[in-house]
């Protein structure tokens, strides 16, 4: 079922079947009414104005980061940011100055970690659950574990989680068709100013890792139910102010900012762009903002509220360095004794891969091997090796698939979450935040033309001008291949002079289209033709253990470890042209309004 077609089936019900929280008791209405503009109706004069100074504090895409990492990347000196602990401090310090301080989550927050991926993500939520947050739009990331999971987790209103377009699948939960699996909105109430929170969770839900996880669940990826209930906030709940938090990344929800009025702050994750210097501010005047990834950053929205109306604002973008900033006491308590069953001492203890059965024997804290070169992915575009083309990170973990499964070809899922590793000891533990989601290695036959439509598709993916049209996630990594890409061309023309390393000769050879080359990279029992970013019609060959066992991704990294460093080529993917200068006055990662053909 499309879509459009989804949309259309469950909005005669929505209204009726929506589970509202306690603090917004009226019905929500439905999106029928989505083409119609909010309106603000007259209201008596009042005796005396009213005012109030509102802040708003913003994390986001924490993808399992517990402790500090090093940062790598141009805007740092590789100092250890980040931090749950160091941002606590941060988030009471910025409570002190006022108590008219409001905290949101923009969801991907348990995954990215063995400590998430083994707790099926309640490492991270005994934590974040002492935080004080008021609103939560959960990731794609978030969806992980499972339907039923998802549901004991946030069913319960945790972190006030709101997403109005995650619907129970009809085909799964029949008793339950039309029905959002969290409220579409929530009400705040403080010292007298209505505040309406909306959500949304990107359409992606069903790709982290694939349906077969997240199966009970569908999502609509167009936005449509935002003005219908925009329009039932502000005509029928008459809050003061609308607050989004939306998880379709900064580029979308500039756009509905753009389309949509009557939303005051959209408070945006995904892409793991930074509104660092300014927020962006649309044409009906919403503020929208974006806070980066790994819990590193923090973003702060004063707001100056008369008579229930934004006055001004301003705006400060917070750095958790861990040079800077004491940890808090029991929040760092907390995260020790979180982490005790991972490392190493006496409190260490096995766990079991909710997705391969994988037993995990090694503390995470283990040094696993060594780096020459930093290992990360976030590069700004108009750097070297811009983070939406490539990452040394992606590209060492593709050369270990490859060696490891003894293809032609390794590939790397264009994932944006990770880490940042300097030069020197490389522990397990990095290895889990880059692959955090229990697959396994496998290695299968393809053709030279299903690889060339796979590189054209992702790039139409990852760069098309309609960022509707975008897949989720950057240039996929490849080991033994290397390419031209010229964004600009037209759509089949982009991905240009590909070369594919001869493994018995040692030379690079153009890629045959009519060839067949061994392919390696992410398989699931779950999806046994699957094979990295293709589906094979070949047989398939997970890599074993020494004695047949099942190894986790992060097992197969670390036995190329035992004979290699992490030393990859880098440049794999040559652009022929610079990408966009960015659009809204903060660097970019990946061009937030994509690349139109030129030629």
């Amino acid at each position: 079922m499309t879509n459009n077609k989804l949309f259309r089936a469950v909005s005669a019900t929505l209204a009726a079947s929506l589970a509202v929280a306690a603090l917004a008791p009226a019905a929500v209405a439905a999106p029928a009414m989505m083409d119609k503009k909010w309106e603000n109706k007259p209201q008596m004069p009042k005796q005396q104005e009213k005012t109030m100074q509102l802040t708003l504090l913003q994390m986001g895409d924490i993808h399992g980061h517990l402790i500090p990492r090093a940062h790598l990347r141009s805007d740092g000196n590789g100092a250890q940011w980040g931090g749950l602990a160091y941002m606590y401090s941060k988030i009471q310090e910025l409570r002190a100055k006022n108590p008219n301080t409001l905290l949101f989550n923009t969801g991907d927050t348990i995954q990215g970690s063995a400590e998430a991926l083994y707790t099926k993500g309640q490492a991270l939520v005994d934590v974040l659950d002492h935080f004080g947050i008021v609103g939560f739009a959960p990731g794609n990331w978030d969806y992980l574990y499972g339907a039923e999971r998802f549901v004991e987790l946030f069913g319960n209103g945790r972190w006030g989680g709101v997403a109005a377009n995650v619907y129970y699948d009809p085909a799964v939960y029949p008793d339950k068709a039309g029905q959002t699996v969290l409220p579409p909105y929530r009400i705040l109430n403080l010292n007298g100013l209505k505040i309406g929170l909306m959500g949304l969770s990107t359409e992606r839900i069903t790709l982290a890792p694939g349906p077969f996880a997240t199966a009970g669940f569908i999502a609509t990826s167009e936005g449509e139910e935002v003005p219908g209930i925009v329009d039932t906030l502000r005509n029928q709940e008459k809050v003061d102010l609308v607050i989004m938090v939306s998880e379709f990344g900064l580029a979308k929800n500039v756009q509905f900012g753009e389309k949509y009025a009557g939303i005051d702050v959209i408070l945006s994750s995904d892409m793991h762009e930074e509104t660092s210097r300014e927020p962006v501010v649309t044409r009906n005047g919403t503020i929208v903002t974006e806070v980066g990834q790994d819990g590193t950053r923090l973003g702060q929205i004063d707001l100056d509220i008369r008579n229930g109306k934004i006055a001004n604002w301003k705006y400060t973008f917070h750095t958790i360095d861990s040079s800077k900033i004491k940890p808090h006491p029991k929040i760092a308590a907390l995260i020790k004794q979180k982490r005790r069953e991972f490392v190493a001492g006496r409190g260490f203890k096995a766990h079991i891969n909710p997705f391969n059965g994988m037993v995990l024997k090694t503390p995470i804290d283990t040094v696993v091997g060594k780096a020459e070169v930093p290992l990360y992915r976030a590069n700004f575009s108009d750097e070297n090796m811009p983070g939406a083309v490539e990452g040394t990170s992606h590209d060492f973990i593709a050369d270990a698939f490859r060696d490891q499964a003894g293809a032609d070809i390794g590939h790397m899922r264009g994932f944006r979450y990770g880490t940042h590793v300097a030069p020197g000891d490389i522990k397990l533990e990095d290895l889990y935040h880059y692959i955090a989601i229990g697959p396994q290695v496998a290695k299968t036959t393809i053709t030279g033309q299903m690889l060339k439509d796979d590189l054209e598709n992702n790039a139409d993916g990852s760069f098309n001008p309609d960022t509707f049209k975008w897949t989720g996630g950057w240039q996929q990594a490849l080991s033994g291949v290397k390419y031209d890409l010229d964004l600009y061309a037209s759509k089949g023309n982009r991905v240009q002079n590909v070369q594919i390393l001869n493994r018995t000769t040692g030379q690079w050879e153009a890629l045959d289209a009519a060839k067949s080359y061994t392919y390696a990279g992410y398989w699931y029992d779950q999806a046994p033709k699957k094979v990295g970013a293709l589906i094979s019609s070949n047989p398939v060959t997970p890599v074993k253990g020494a004695k047949g066992e099942v190894l986790d991704g992060t097992a197969v990294v670390v036995n190329y470890l035992k004979t290699h460093t992490a030393n990859p080529e880098q440049n794999r993917i040559r652009l022929l042209n610079p990408l966009p200068a960015p659009v809204y006055g903060n660097p970019e990662i990946q061009p937030l309004q994509g690349v139109s053909t030129a030629y």
